[in-house]
């Protein structure tokens, strides 16, 4: 049975805050989703120095970094409020890694193409997101999914939560000569995030409320304490220990800067002048699977499809994923989307919109006190994914493992996303694969003509892109 379902024996709302929210509804309360908004937040506050250090190798304006920086806050901050105040979901959204990658090093370096102009397919990409999402089509294929792959798309990307957080943690590290292989245990940032990830599980098994965020605490307070060198910034690229808040006002606070080079300079017309098919086509397209997937994982993860398998309010879902990308492209970043992490904080509690809200009202105080963001390291917040990760797997039991139909279907779905690291792979060869062997063994009539249509999109955007 699912959360939503539980609740809805309890009591009436108490205020009509409680009645917007849904908070008495689905068994929450104002406490649990400021905690869950600020797990979300602390598991995914890395967007804030990230993403500037991904887009100013390709934008080059006067302090890029910052003004990137800035813009990044307001277009999470953006997302996150539209989503907890319309949508009314814990789904936090922020600009995207990968597309923001694609952005600056595909499309910008290697392309030659002005920023302005990427800048304005985004914004055409994210107007095809509101305007699919309005008319239905994306509810549309998300209804025609199966229930094993939703299962598994749930799943597949708790395996992706986990694969990052162990990333993070140091514990999983490339190899060139195995892909991956095993970190030393003996490294600052595997033995913490290895504590931290004890401490959080033991909160967790002695039902803790809000263990998830208080492992994070817990564990950055360890790494301050001990001085454990797992902090970026360091000379030559190197990890260091907490560098404290030096030459900020007060100590944490630090003034904002408007992002004036950056608002408002999307070029829409260049966009459309040049012929970017394929430039919005492929923002368009990794956007919608990884969106989509995103969102139909995080809404099954949280008890909130209904017995059809279906997501309430999934128009105005969709679409507010749309409009923060539009929103985004317009303060100067890359695709804004759903953020995977959301579930962190749907593992803390998180059950409505406020936990989004708490979200975006995060994003905009830390254009004023980023600094405090950032006295939390990745080996803090790596053990909240490896923890989500692991609870998000529990789907894995209702999928029909004996039907090799629905099998490897499934298991392409949930094993493609962490070892490409990209959510829309995984959905894109599960749908795939399901549609060809349903097909092949005299099952086609149970898949819905729809996937068979998206299953064929897919197949021609992987020849297309094969070829390029």
């Amino acid at each position: 049975m699912s959360q939503v379902s539980k609740a809805s024996t309890a009591a009436p709302p108490i205020s009509a805050f409680d009645r917007f929210f849904e908070l008495t509804k689905t068994g929450s309360n104002v406490p649990q989703e400021i905690r869950a908004g600020i797990t979300t937040f602390l598991t995914m506050s890395y967007i804030l120095f990230v993403n500037p250090q991904v887009l100013s190798s390709a934008i080059k304006i006067d302090n890029a970094f910052v003004q990137i920086l800035m813009t990044t806050a307001i277009a999470a901050a953006f997302g996150s409020l539209a989503m907890g105040l319309i949508a009314r979901y814990p789904f936090a959204q922020a600009p995207g890694m990968g597309l923001n990658a694609f952005f600056a090093y595909t499309v910008v370096l290697t392309q030659g193409i002005p920023w302005q102009t990427a800048l304005g397919a985004v914004f055409i990409s994210g107007a095809l997101f509101v305007i699919l999402s309005i008319i239905g089509a994306r509810q549309a294929i998300v209804k025609a999914i199966p229930t094993s792959l939703k299962f598994a798309i749930t799943a597949g990307i708790g395996a992706f939560l986990a694969f990052l957080g162990l990333k993070n943690a140091g514990i999983v590290i490339a190899n060139p000569a195995t892909f991956v292989g095993m970190g030393r245990l003996v490294d600052p940032t595997v033995w913490v995030a290895l504590i931290g990830l004890i401490i959080s599980a033991v909160l967790m098994q002695r039902k803790v409320t809000g263990a998830i965020l208080y492992g994070i605490l817990i564990t950055t307070v360890i790494a301050i304490i001990t001085r454990a060198p797992v902090y970026a910034g360091g000379p030559k690229g190197a990890l260091q220990a907490f560098p404290g808040f030096e030459g900020k006002i007060l100590g944490i606070f630090a003034t904002p800067v408007w992002p004036s080079g950056l608002v408002g300079h999307l070029d829409i017309g260049g966009a459309i002048g040049l012929g970017l098919v394929s430039v919005v086509f492929t923002f368009f397209f990794v956007d919608f699977f990884d969106a989509t997937g995103t969102l139909t994982g995080l809404a099954q993860r949280s008890g909130f499809l209904d017995a059809n398998g279906d997501m309430p309010r999934a128009r105005r879902t969709f679409a507010m994923d749309g409009l923060a990308a539009m929103f985004g492209a317009l303060m100067g970043t890359s695709t804004t989307t759903a953020y995977v992490e959301s579930a962190s904080g749907i593992g803390a509690g998180g059950r409505t919109g406020l936990t989004a809200v708490t979200v975006g009202v995060l994003f905009l105080l830390s254009m004023f006190i980023w600094p405090l963001a950032a006295a939390i390291p990745a080996a803090a917040t790596a053990p909240a994914l490896i923890l989500v990760g692991a609870m998000m797997m529990e789907g894995v039991i209702h999928v029909a493992w004996e039907d090799m139909s629905e099998a490897l279907p499934a298991f392409l779905t949930i094993i493609v996303m962490p070892l490409t690291f990209s959510i829309a792979n995984g959905v894109s060869l599960g749908v795939i694969g399901y549609c060809l062997i349903k097909g092949l063994s005299g099952q086609g009539r149970k898949v819905s003509p729809i996937l068979y249509g998206v299953a064929a999109l897919l197949i021609i955007r992987y020849i297309w892109l094969s070829e390029g």
